[in-house]
């Protein structure tokens, strides 16, 4: 099928699709800020979680960052090796709590002014009202895919 005779993207109207697709856009943004920090976006996103949580279970990391065991453990391992993060067992055998190091520290301070320019670049693509509704929005369609995952859950 010629280029021309295909579709315009906003006419599949698939959440899903959608917001995949938004999302390996914004991702392809944030790793050409990060080129050279040593890190990627989603290694990123974790090392920022465990900042601001301090130490954490495996779960709780899980959850707030909607990954699945297995995709988290693949994140986890390669900045565990690096020496960025640490894993320590937790209440009982089964729980392992992870906390950042001095060097996973010195870390993400490294990529942090790569992180602020990705942010700004997205943001001034967008007036302040749809940066605003935007974060709000994307929380909300969050916690209804969360609620619809498990009915019972809040969002």
């Amino acid at each position: 099928m010629a280029r021309e005779s295909l579709p315009p993207l906003r006419t599949l109207a698939c959440a899903c699709a959608s917001l995949r697709r938004t999302a390996r856009a914004v991702t392809q943004l944030y790793e050409t800020e990060l080129q050279g920090t040593g890190l990627k976006a989603t290694q990123l996103t974790l090392l920022q979680a465990l900042e601001r949580m301090g130490a954490s279970s495996q779960g709780a990391l899980g959850e707030l960052l909607a990954l699945d065991p297995t995709t988290l453990s693949r994140t986890l391992r390669p900045l565990e090796r690096a020496g960025w993060l640490r894993a320590a067992p937790g209440k009982d055998r089964r729980e392992v709590r992870w906390t950042l190091t001095p060097a996973g520290r010195r870390r993400l301070a490294r990529a942090e002014p790569a992180w602020e320019r990705a942010q700004r670049r997205l943001r001034a693509g967008l007036a302040t009202r749809h940066w605003r509704l935007l974060t709000e929005d994307l929380a909300a369609v969050a916690a209804a895919a969360r609620r619809s995952r498990h009915p019972g859950a809040l969002g």
